[in-house]
C-alpha cells in the first residue's frame, strides 16, 4: 500500500463507530522532522501517517461542545481543524474531546470544520471514526481527594465536572475492526500487580491512601485506554493504542495523580510485551490478556509525562521509551518548540530536555514539556516524524499561538510509518 506525500513549505501553503463518506486531497505544512536514518527509503514512501492532537475541544458544560460544533465558524474549532488539515494524518487520535453518546459531536466536527477548507488547506476526511465512554467527570461517590465531602470533579474517578468530559475520539482513513475494539475502562487499578497505590505518609501502613473500600471500585484509567485495531492494508493491523493519563499535578504529598500517571502508562508497557506480562489484564468485556508477541501497533496520546523534565513520577514514560518492542528511533521535533523555550526563557532555561522536542506550551511550573507521543512497534519502519509548532515568523504560527491559545496549549504530533508487508487495497 505505497503511497507518496508532497510537503509543502509553511510559507507556501458505549463505544460508538461512525461512518461518512469521501477522501480528501492532501495539504501538509512542514515542519522540520526526525528520520530512521538507518532505515529510510530515498523516495518519500509510506504506508500511514498516525498523529495525536490534545486539541482542548473540551468545555466547561455539557452538551456545549455539540453546541458549539453544530454549526461552522466557531474560532477554536476552525484552529484546530486546520492544524489536522495541514498536517493531513491518516489515523488520529484527539485527547480532550468530550464525550457524547450519540456520537454527535465526532460528526459535527468532520461535516463542520475539517470537511471545509481553511485558508489554502485542503478538506479531509475520515470515513472511520470511533468514540467510548471515559471516566473523567463519573462521580465516584467517594472522597477521594480527602477534603471531608463528597462533590466535584475532583472526587469523580478522573477530573470532570460532568461525565464525558476530556474525552477521546478516534479519526481514520482506514477501516476500524470495530469487532474487535477493546476498551478498559473499568480495569481497576488495585488489579495491577505491583501498582504504585498512593500512600498517606501520615500513617505507618503503605499504600493507604484510599480505604479498601475505594480501591475495590477505581479504576486505573483516568480517561479510558482504548485498543482500536485499525486496517492499514487488506493484510494487515495496526493496533492503534490510545490513552490520556491524568496529569501528575494537582495533589499533595501522597502523590495519587503522579502515581496513578505512572501506572496508566505501564498499562501499554505491559500490554505490548506479550507472554505472562499483560496476562492480569482484563477488558471491560471480560476478555483477559495483551497483545501477541509480533502484533503491530502505534501507541498514542497525550501522556503527560517528559522523560527529562516536569514533576511526573520518575522513570514513568521511559516504561514506553526504553521499551524493547518500541521503535524510539527517531523523535518527533520542531523549530517553534526550540524557539518558544529560548523566548520564554524562566524555569524552561533550567531544562535538561531538548526544547525542539517538546510538545505542550505550558504555564510556569512546569514550563514547556514533550509529553504527546507516537510510538510504534519496533517492526514498524519510521520514515518521519514532526511536531507542528511553526516560528513565530511564520504565517501558520497564528493557529498555535502563545497564551490565550487559538487552538491549544499542545501540539499535534505526527510519524510516516512504513508498516512491513502491507499490500496495497483494503
Amino acid at each position: 500500500m505505497s503511497r507518496t506525500r508532497r510537503h509543502l513549505g509553511a510559507a507556501g501553503i458505549a463505544g460508538a463507530l461512525v461512518l461518512a463518506g469521501g477522501l480528501a486531497s492532501p495539504a501538509l505544512a512542514a515542519q522540520p522532522a526526525a528520520t530512521d536514518t538507518d532505515a529510510a527509503p530515498s523516495a518519500s514512501r509510506i504506508d500511514a501517517r498516525f498523529a495525536t492532537f490534545n486539541a482542548s475541544l473540551n468545555r466547561g458544560a455539557e452538551g456545549q461542545l455539540v453546541s458549539d460544533l453544530s454549526a461552522p465558524g466557531n474560532a477554536q474549532a476552525d484552529a484546530v481543524a486546520e492544524i489536522i488539515q495541514r498536517a493531513n494524518p491518516d489515523v488520529l487520535l484527539i485527547n480532550e474531546f468530550d464525550y457524547d453518546a450519540e456520537g454527535e459531536a465526532l460528526s459535527l466536527f468532520q461535516d463542520n470544520y475539517l470537511s471545509v477548507p481553511h485558508g489554502d488547506a485542503e478538506p479531509v476526511a475520515y470515513p472511520y471514526r470511533y468514540t467510548a465512554p471515559v471516566n473523567t467527570g463519573v462521580p465516584s461517590g467517594f472522597d477521594l481527594n480527602g477534603d471531608g465531602q463528597v462533590s466535584g470533579g475532583d472526587d469523580a474517578w478522573g477530573f470532570g465536572l460532568f461525565p464525558g468530559q476530556y474525552g477521546m475520539a478516534v479519526y481514520s482513513r482506514f477501516p476500524i475492526d470495530e469487532t474487535a475494539v477493546r476498551t478498559f475502562q473499568n480495569f481497576r487499578w488495585a488489579d495491577m500487580p505491583g501498582a504504585l497505590l498512593p500512600d498517606d505518609p501520615a500513617t505507618p501502613e503503605p499504600a493507604d491512601f484510599y480505604s479498601e473500600e475505594e480501591l475495590a471500585a477505581f479504576p486505573l484509567s483516568s480517561k479510558s485506554h482504548w485498543d482500536v485495531p485499525v486496517q492499514v492494508s487488506k493484510n494487515k493491523t495496526v493496533h492503534f493504542l490510545v490513552s490520556h493519563p491524568t496529569p501528575p499535578t494537582f495533589d499533595g504529598p501522597e502523590d495519587r495523580n503522579g502515581t496513578r500517571n505512572h501506572d496508566e502508562i505501564r498499562f501499554w508497557a505491559d500490554y505490548i510485551s506479550g507472554g505472562s506480562t499483560g496476562s492480569y489484564i482484563v477488558d471491560d468485556a471480560g476478555r483477559s490478556g495483551g497483545l501477541r508477541g509480533g502484533d503491530l501497533f502505534v501507541i498514542a496520546g497525550d501522556q503527560n509525562a517528559d522523560p527529562n523534565d516536569g514533576d511526573s513520577t520518575a522513570g514513568a514514560i521511559d516504561q514506553l521509551l526504553e521499551h524493547a518492542a518500541v521503535n524510539t528511533r527517531a523523535v518527533p521535533t520542531s523549530s517553534g518548540g526550540a524557539e518558544a523555550s529560548v523566548l520564554q526563557a524562566g524555569i524552561n532555561a533550567e531544562h535538561t530536555g531538548d526544547a525542539a522536542q517538546d510538545t505542550a506550551d505550558f504555564s510556569e511550573p512546569p514550563g514547556n514539556l514533550r509529553v504527546d507521543y507516537v510510538l510504534p512497534s519496533r517492526q514498524i519502519r519510521i520514515i518521519e516524524s514532526a511536531v507542528f509548532w511553526p516560528e513565530q515568523a511564520d504565517p501558520l504560527a497564528a493557529l498555535t499561538g502563545v497564551y490565550p491559545f487559538p487552538s491549544s496549549d499542545h501540539r499535534l504530533v505526527w510519524t510516516d510509518v512504513d508498516v512491513p508487508g502491507a499490500k496495497p487495497g483494503r
